[in-house]
């Protein structure tokens, strides 16, 4: 089927999706993959069952991966040679966006003018890549942060590294030059305009999602025998990356402080902890396994590496409570799942938090990150498991990846009539700029 064009309102034909620094290929909850990942992931696969074919730009960190990756019917994952396979580190990254740059604008050039209608970038490196793909190609650029660093640096967790000053003005500028900024929530919206100076007019609020028929509740004795913990456990669980930031040493603490005030309880609690080292994290890697054994609380402190999909939804079955104690968090779709399987969720109220859990409703939120918080939250949720594991079937019910399919598709039509509106106004001063007298300078509309 021939791709539509944006040159009207409608669908678009064809989207370039960049991630620069992690692959909707990786595993999530290690490395630089995480929620960002499972995003892409997962709109990608929903704008392809509209009929949006989908090309994921990401660089290549082994030499065994292919050029060309189909991720999904109508998804395809396109592998950059952007500097060294290995042992790069994402600050390490913006040297590389020339590369990258130049690798993305190759593709497109091997096909007709107006390949693509239009491109949404990942995070603020992407977005530098995408300002150039999009004075080039003459399209919208659509960006979603997923985290801000002047955010990330006001809520910095101890001992953890600010953000590089670098960041910082590489995100204003791409926040200066998007066609719209996707935010997660109304207050990464305000933080975008109070902090960066976005136009609020081009700032959109459109929440992830959670797939729905994948983390939904089910039989919790299975999911614990499949997860090898005893029926009468009390499982406290934490998923996601090891770092200062996602705070896992909150929950320890936690923890320890429950065995103290109930010494019998020691015979049923169990804290899962599902993830791998990442970012600061990777300074000192044991430091958790360390914190555990410091705190007396190794025996009922088990440390799982990332899991599957069809795997994590068990462990969110068979826990008790998650927690996420995380000092910042764009939005926090742990949280989501395990709603979505009918766990309640302690969760600290930080960002994204507020609005992806319902205090008092869906689970508990607690301000700051004291462990005697967390351990009489924890006890609270324990207390009225079965109502707040109704509310949370319920608010995360309201969440699915097809509405945020739907508003980014309505994002991209409207940022595609503002950009035609302003060629005819400006003879395309605003987007192509001194670009205009190169060959090929085509617009596709």
């Amino acid at each position: 089927m021939p791709a539509r064009r944006l040159h009207r309102p409608g669908t678009p034909g064809r989207v370039a999706t960049l991630s620069v620094h992690t692959s909707p290929l990786d595993q999530p909850g290690a490395g630089d993959a995480g929620g960002m990942n499972v995003y892409i992931v997962e709109v990608s696969r929903r704008l392809a069952a509209r009929g949006i074919a989908v090309d994921v730009f990401t660089r290549a960190t082994s030499s065994d991966l292919p050029p060309v990756v189909e991720m999904s019917p109508g998804v395809t994952v396109r592998h950059v040679n952007a500097g060294p396979f290995e042992g790069l580190g994402k600050e390490e990254l913006p040297g590389q966006l020339c590369a990258f740059t130049a690798a993305v604008l190759r593709e497109e050039a091997q096909h007709e003018p107006g390949y693509y209608d239009v491109v949404h970038s990942h995070y603020w490196l992407s977005g530098q890549v995408g300002w150039l793909a999009r004075d080039r190609w003459s399209v919208p650029l659509i960006h979603t942060a997923h985290t801000l660093a002047k955010v990330k640096n006001a809520a910095l967790a101890s001992g953890d590294r600010p953000e590089p000053r670098a960041r910082v003005i590489g995100e204003e500028q791409v926040v200066a030059e998007a066609d719209r900024l996707i935010a997660n929530t109304e207050e990464e919206a305000q933080q975008l305009v109070r902090h960066y100076g976005a136009d609020p007019s081009r700032t959109l609020v459109v929440p992830p999602g959670v797939d729905l028929d994948l983390f939904a509740p089910g039989d919790r004795r299975a999911a614990r025998r499949a997860i090898g913990v005893p029926e009468d456990a009390v499982l406290l669980l934490f998923v996601g990356r090891i770092q200062p930031l996602k705070a896992p040493d909150v929950l320890l603490s936690a923890a320890a402080r429950m065995l103290a005030d109930e010494p019998s309880l020691r015979s049923r609690l169990r804290v899962h902890v599902v993830g791998a080292p990442s970012g600061s994290g990777l300074d000192a890697p044991r430091q958790l396994e360390e914190l555990a054994a410091s705190l007396g609380i190794a025996d009922v402190v088990h440390f799982l590496p990332p899991q599957p999909p069809e795997r994590l939804a068990d462990s969110y079955r068979a826990a008790d409570v998650t927690v996420v104690p995380s000092h910042n968090e764009s939005f926090g779709l742990v949280a989501l799942e395990a709603q979505a399987c009918g766990t309640p969720v302690v969760a600290a109220a930080v960002g994204g938090l507020r609005t992806a859990v319902r205090d008092g409703v869906s689970g508990v939120l607690v301000d700051g990150h004291d462990p005697a918080d967390y351990a009489a939250a924890i006890r609270s949720v324990l207390g009225r498991r079965e109502l707040l594991a109704a509310g949370a079937r319920r608010h995360a019910g309201q969440f699915s990846w097809e509405r945020t399919a739907d508003s980014l598709v309505a994002a991209y039509a409207s940022a595609a009539e503002e950009l035609a509106r302003s060629f005819v106004r400006t003879g395309r001063e605003r987007v192509l700029g001194p670009l205009r007298a190169l060959p090929g300078a085509q617009v596709a509309w």
